[in-house]
């Protein structure tokens, strides 16, 4: 039977990283693999079931909320910088490395959305990472910002954050907005019903708010992890793609598996961005499974 643990882990500045490790049975030291959540999200956002899989398999699997999110510290709140979040991730390979249940030289990365494109970033930068999996991945900001954002609204929005510059010199307290809403008037990172409904599923209290930093959005349009795809050769990689994903685009996703090198295997799933979550968690989690396994 898959033990969890609740684990903590310092990151840098000193700030507390928590999250989830299971420990499978039998004696190790195990492969392990590392996980996080997309875009202001958290670990209860459906990633247990992926980790108990994967632990039901043989491995030993961490899984840490981003800091400023979930059971994790830091300051401000629900702000999303994706290189503060690839730094931590380092950390959190180090704490598993020296788990007595793993065996080091055998670490696997799996992200998803957001953190899609931060497992391509870290299998392309850091040794210790020997497999990546990445699902349903953020490549291109700067792109994936050019389908989802009507050209007439692109000047307000890089208006407002030259303002939130301003705001951040005179000292002044961050803004905020909607990670999801149906209310066209009200600034929102997503609005689509299935973002919707994902973001908005029943975690219990007080583990989620829908509030993000205004500068997160600036920061993920000039986010491009796709820069990185070919320089995770020769190290095995998966890329889980929804056949209509509108969120992080199927055909930018596709592109960007074009240009990443061999060793390397990519498997679609019917629907979109959400759907490997929920409807079809069966395909995506074992052909990660699978890839793991063959690999690691």
């Amino acid at each position: 039977m898959t033990e969890r643990r609740d684990i903590e882990f310092r990151a840098e500045g000193g700030v507390t990283l928590r999250g989830w490790f299971f420990v499978p049975d039998g004696d190790g030291p195990h492969p392990a693999i590392t996980m996080a959540h997309g875009y202001a999200g958290v670990k209860e956002f459906r990633l247990a079931a992926f980790a108990e899989a994967f632990a039901e398999a043989g491995f030993a699997v961490l899984v840490h909320d981003h800091r400023g999110f979930g059971s994790s510290d830091g300051e401000p709140r629900h702000d999303v910088n994706p290189w503060t979040q690839v730094e931590d991730w380092r950390r959190a390979i180090s704490f598993l490395e020296c788990q007595p249940e793993v065996d080091a030289d055998r670490i696997g990365v799996w992200g998803t959305s957001y953190a899609g494109g931060h497992a391509i970033v870290l299998g392309a930068t850091d040794q210790r990472v020997k497999v990546v999996v990445t699902q349903v991945p953020n490549i291109s900001g700067y792109r994936q910002a050019l389908r989802r954002i009507p050209p007439h609204l692109v000047a307000d929005l890089e208006a407002s954050f030259v303002e939130e510059e301003r705001v951040e010199a005179r000292g002044e307290a961050l803004r905020y907005q909607k990670i999801v809403s149906a209310d066209s008037t009200e600034p929102a990172s997503y609005r689509s019903p299935d973002a919707l409904e994902f973001y908005l599923q029943d975690i219990g209290d007080g583990v989620w708010e829908n509030t993000v930093t205004v500068r997160s959005t600036r920061w993920a349009r000039m986010y491009e992890p796709g820069a990185f795809i070919e320089r995770v050769s020769p190290k095995p990689l998966l890329m889980i793609v929804g056949t209509d994903d509108t969120l992080t685009i199927t055909a930018i996703e596709l592109a960007a598996y074009q240009q990443a090198l061999e060793p390397k295997r990519l498997t679609l799933i019917d629907g979109g961005h959400f759907d490997p979550y929920t409807n079809q968690f069966e395909v995506s989690s074992g052909a990660a499974r699978d890839w793991f396994l063959e690999h690691l």
